[in-house]
Formats: C-alpha cells, sequence, structure tokens
C-alpha cells in the first residue's frame, strides 16, 4: 500500500507513517495517515503525557488530580509511542512536534504560563477539577495513600502532627503530604484562574 501526496501525487511506502509519523514532500508539503488512538471506554479518565516544555503544566495537572507523566528522555516518537500505547493525551508547546505527527490526542499548548496552560486545558477538555484535588504525588503522578493513624513520618513537623491533620505519603518518593498554607495558597489560585461555576 502507498501513501500519496494530495499535491504532487508522489507515492510513499506505508511503512514510513507508523503512529502517525509525517514527512515533508520533495514539492514541501507534509504526508501523512491520521492515526486514531484507541478509544477508551466511558468510565476510563483521561490521562496526559507533557513534555519537559510543559513541567509546570505537569504538576498542576497531578495537583487537581489528573494521570500526568512527564516524558523527559527520548524522541519524539518515544513519546508518540508511549501516549499510544498508554492512551494518553500529548500535551506539547513544540509546534514541529504537532506538525510532524498526525495523531489524535496531540494537542499544541497555546498558553505560556502554567496556571493559563491549565485553565486551557481544562476548558478544552472538560476537566473536572475540584473533584480530586492533591490525590496525587506532584512528582512522581502516584496516587497518595493514608499514612497510619499515630505515625509521623520523618519530615513531618511535631507542629503539623499536633494538629492530628491527615497525612498522605507518595508510595513511590515515600514525600508526605498534608493541608496546610501552601494548599491553601493553591486552592485560592486555582478558585482565580479557573473560576467559581
Amino acid at each position: 500500500m502507498a501513501i500519496i501526496c494530495d499535491h504532487c501525487g508522489t507515492q510513499y511506502d506505508v511503512a514510513l507513517f507508523q503512529f502517525g509519523r509525517t514527512l515533508s514532500c520533495t514539492c514541501g508539503h507534509r504526508v501523512g495517515l491520521r492515526i486514531r488512538r484507541p478509544e477508551l471506554d466511558a468510565s476510563s479518565e483521561i490521562r496526559f503525557l507533557t513534555d519537559e516544555m510543559l513541567a509546570g503544566l505537569g504538576r498542576w495537572l497531578r495537583v487537581i488530580g489528573y494521570d500526568t507523566l512527564q516524558f523527559v528522555h527520548g524522541n519524539d516518537e518515544e513519546a508518540i509511542r508511549l501516549a499510544f500505547a498508554e492512551g494518553r493525551v500529548v500535551l506539547t508547546r513544540d509546534r514541529r512536534l504537532a506538525c510532524e505527527w498526525w495523531i489524535d490526542g496531540c494537542y499544541l499548548v497555546r498558553s505560556t504560563r502554567p496556571l493559563e496552560q491549565l485553565k486551557e486545558i481544562v476548558e478544552r477538555f472538560g476537566l473536572r477539577w475540584r473533584e480530586r484535588m492533591f490525590d496525587r504525588c506532584t512528582r512522581c503522578n502516584r496516587v497518595l495513600a493514608p499514612v497510619e493513624s499515630g505515625c509521623r513520618p520523618d519530615g513531618v513537623p511535631q507542629s503539623v502532627f499536633a494538629r492530628r491533620l491527615e497525612l498522605r505519603r507518595c508510595p513511590e518518593c515515600r514525600r508526605v503530604y498534608w493541608e496546610g498554607s501552601h494548599t491553601q495558597r493553591m486552592r485560592a489560585a486555582l478558585e482565580q484562574i479557573l473560576g467559581t461555576d
């Protein structure tokens, strides 16, 4: 099977276009196949993969409870393959990636500041941002687990422990989280940028 350039009629082997890869034809036009990512069932939660340029957005998406991996090492093809295999939407600021890979679920983020980017993604994908706030580790992306009552993990100040705040720990990096002034500031920032609908 051949892929034919719509502009000049040049034919290319279909094997060149795996996972939505495109190429620039000798006539200057892009040639490729649009690849549909596997459909998620209705109960599946949308998951994301961000590139290095969107590290701040990735952290904010984890703050509001969305499974978001940051792709740091490797090339664009590896990122696309990972996103395709795991049913993730690719978020990028890299125009070249969005142009060279024709795959459903690759979104070019237009905003430049992390909270504005978050607003763009919340609106674009209809995210329910209040439902699972602070449920994930902002570093590892893992769902936090409750710390056993009466247990004071290393790094938790005595003043926090004395207030009997709920403690949750990341099963991956072991970082401990609790509701403090930092979470209040983050909630306020989210309310300000995302609205109080």
